[in-house]
C-alpha cells in the first residue's frame, strides 16, 4: 500500500513537474513570436522612411501606423503571455474552484420572493442561515446568525420553514407590576409620566395616542402611558431574541423587533411622541444615530415630541458632536438637563447623560 502510494504521489509530482516545464516552453514561444513581429514592424517601418526614392510623408499620415492584422496579431500574442504568466503565478487556477451551491430552501425562497440586496452582499453568512432541516426546528445558531446578517444592512431576513426557539423563561413576573422611573422623578434627569402629559398640554402636543418607544425593553413606558391616558405605545428591541420582548407581550403589548439600521414600520407624520431608551446611545455610530433622528422627524406629526432618556456619551463629546445633530433638526427645546454618570463605566470615560424633550415645528 505504502509503495502504491509512493507510486501515486511521485506520478502527481512528475505530472506537476511536465505542466510546469510545459508553461515555460509556451511563455517562451510567445515571447519569441512577439519580438520577431516587433522587429518585422519596426525595419518595415524604418525602411519606408528611410528610402530615398521616396517623398517625405507627413506625421499625420496613416502611412506610419502599423498594419492593423500586424496589431491584432501583437495584442493577441501579449494577452496570451499575461494568461499564461497568470497560470504560471498562480498554477492551482487551473482547476476553478468553485463555491459551494447555494442551500435548497434559499433557492426555493429566492423563486417565491425578493430578498434584500443586502443579504446577497454577504453569501457566506446567508448561506449559513439558510442551511437548515426543513420543518423541523431552527438550528441553534440561528439567533447569531441572524444577528451578524442584520447589523449588516439584511432586513428583513429570509423567511425560513423551520421551527423558532421559544424561550424557556416564564416573563410574567413583571406583567402588572409599574417602573417606578415613570412615576417618580429622583434627578433633573428623570421626567415622569406625569410630568411629560403637563409639558404635553402647556405646548400644545396633547393628546398624546400613539407613541413609540425605541428600544422600550420590557414596556414599562407602554403601560404607564396605557394607564395614565390611554395611550397606544409600539415597544421595539433592538435585538433578536431579547427577554424583555417576552416581558412586553405578556403585558399586551407587541414588541416589535427593528434595527437601528433599518426604517420604523410607521407611516409618516401618525405619531405624537417618539422615545429613545437607554440603549441608544454613543455606542451606535454617529451616521446611524443621524438617520435614526430623522426617521422619528418622519413619523412625528407636527408639534409631537421627541423625548430622549437618558443618553450617555463623553462628556467632551456632547457639545461639538451631539447637540448639533440635534440641534439640525431645528425642533424647540421644553426640556434639556445633563448629569454625570456616576456609575463605574461613567467615571472611567468621563461619561454624562442627557435627557431632553424636543417639539417638532407645527405645519405652517
Amino acid at each position: 500500500m505504502r509503495k502504491e502510494k509512493m507510486a501515486a504521489g511521485g506520478s502527481g509530482v512528475g505530472a506537476g513537474t511536465t505542466y510546469s516545464m510545459g508553461l515555460n516552453l509556451l511563455l517562451l514561444v510567445a515571447m519569441v513570436a512577439t519580438n520577431i513581429l516587433s522587429l518585422y514592424h519596426l525595419s518595415s517601418s524604418h525602411r519606408l522612411f528611410s528610402s530615398p526614392t521616396s517623398p517625405p510623408l507627413p506625421l499625420s499620415s496613416s502611412s506610419d501606423q502599423a498594419p492593423e492584422h500586424l496589431l491584432r496579431q501583437l495584442h493577441t500574442i501579449r494577452a496570451t503571455i499575461s494568461h499564461l504568466s497568470h497560470l504560471h503565478t498562480h498554477p492551482s487556477d487551473t482547476s476553478s474552484s468553485s463555491s459551494p451551491p447555494p442551500p435548497p430552501e434559499l433557492l426555493l425562497l429566492s423563486r417565491l420572493s425578493a430578498i434584500s440586496s443586502a443579504c446577497a452582499s454577504h453569501p457566506t453568512l446567508l448561506r449559513q442561515y439558510m442551511n437548515y432541516t426543513p420543518f423541523s426546528p431552527c438550528p441553534s445558531s440561528s439567533s447569531s446568525l441572524a444577528e451578524s446578517l442584520l447589523l449588516r444592512g439584511c432586513h428583513p431576513l429570509p423567511r425560513r420553514r423551520c421551527f423558532s426557539l421559544i424561550p424557556t423563561s416564564n416573563p410574567s413576573s413583571l406583567s402588572n407590576t409599574q417602573d417606578p422611573n415613570f412615576f417618580s422623578v429622583r434627578s433633573t434627569l428623570d421626567l415622569s409620566v406625569p410630568q411629560l402629559l403637563r409639558l404635553a398640554r402647556i405646548s400644545g402636543a396633547a393628546p398624546i395616542n400613539l407613541a413609540l418607544d425605541v428600544a422600550g425593553g420590557s414596556g414599562s413606558l407602554a403601560a404607564a402611558l396605557r394607564r395614565a391616558s390611554n395611550t397606544t405605545v409600539l415597544t421595539t428591541t433592538l435585538n433578536l431574541g431579547h427577554p424583555f420582548s417576552q416581558t412586553a407581550a405578556s403585558r399586551g403589548f407587541v414588541p416589535l423587533h427593528s434595527p437601528l439600521q433599518s426604517r420604523f414600520p410607521v407611516q409618516d407624520g401618525v405619531l405624537d411622541l417618539v422615545r429613545t431608551g437607554h440603549a441608544v446611545n454613543r455606542w451606535i455610530p454617529i451616521p446611524v444615530l443621524e438617520f435614526l433622528v430623522y426617521d422619528v422627524d418622519r413619523v412625528l406629526r407636527p408639534g409631537g415630541l421627541l423625548w430622549i432618556d437618558h443618553f450617555f456619551c463623553k462628556g467632551v463629546d456632547l457639545d461639538p458632536v451631539y447637540k448639533p445633530l440635534v440641534s439640525r433638526l431645528g425642533y424647540r427645546t421644553i426640556k434639556w438637563a445633563v448629569g454625570d454618570k456616576t456609575d463605574a463605566g461613567g467615571v472611567k470615560n468621563r461619561e454624562v447623560y442627557l435627557t431632553a424633550l424636543l417639539q417638532k415645528p407645527f405645519a405652517a
